[in-house]
């Protein structure tokens, strides 16, 4: 039996998600959790082997933070990020936390229990509707193809802000960590997207892949 963690601020989620996984296809939940701290102790007294972690948990710790928390305490276990944001940014903020995947709310039933065990056996699950818009984006790219040297004409500055853009990081976050302003974190990025020929955020990170900037634990 797979031993499932349920972790989400909305208890008709929460029931909705038991009343649908308990039982089927060899999984059993074990708990539930309405925010992250407490899904960070539940985790630890039930020792599940997925949990399936909102994002959106207004009223404690976030999914996000929770997620790199519960990661580092317990990397056995597998997360699998459910929530409603289609969004790149979040797919890879999640993935850097330690997720193993990563799939909306709205999945069809089947593609959930999917998920569930492609993370329980290993395995990463990456949602495609969460995906497309990336690698439509990196597909262009290819086919359009780039200059060979155009990473070389980057600073050092400006490579570094690359690597933590493309991590998920947010300009306020970035600035704080290198210790600088928002305003030169802006002004690095707009070179170094000027100097690469890229326009937007995605692209970016479908770039810092390419070029093997992306470390994910």
């Amino acid at each position: 039996m797979i031993k499932l963690l349920i972790v989400d601020d909305h208890v008709v989620v929460r029931s909705g998600l038991m009343m649908l996984l308990n039982g089927k296809d060899n999984i059993e939940v074990i708990g539930e959790a309405s925010e992250g701290d407490e899904a960070i102790r539940k985790a630890q007294e039930l020792n599940p082997d997925v949990v399936l972690m909102d994002l959106s948990m207004p009223h404690g710790k976030d999914g996000l933070t929770a997620t790199k928390e519960l990661h580092e305490l317990m990397p056995q276990v597998a997360i699998l990020i459910l929530t409603m944001h289609d969004d790149e940014e979040y797919l890879f903020r999640a993935i850097h936390s330690g997720a193993s995947g990563y799939i909306l709310k709205n999945a069809p039933h089947e593609d959930l229990l999917s998920a569930i065990h492609s993370v329980a056996s290993g395995n990463a699950y990456l949602n495609p509707t969460a995906t497309k818009s990336l690698m439509s984006g990196y597909m262009d790219r290819v086919k359009n193809g780039e200059g060979s040297n155009s990473f070389e004409l980057l600073s050092d500055r400006e490579k570094e802000i690359l690597e933590w853009i493309a991590k998920g990081y947010s300009n306020k976050e970035i600035a704080s960590h290198l210790v600088i302003s928002v305003k030169t974190v802006e002004s690095h990025k707009s070179n170094l997207m000027e100097k690469l020929g890229i326009k937007t955020r995605p692209e970016l990170v479908e770039y810092a892949m390419k070029k093997g900037l992306l470390r994910f634990e």
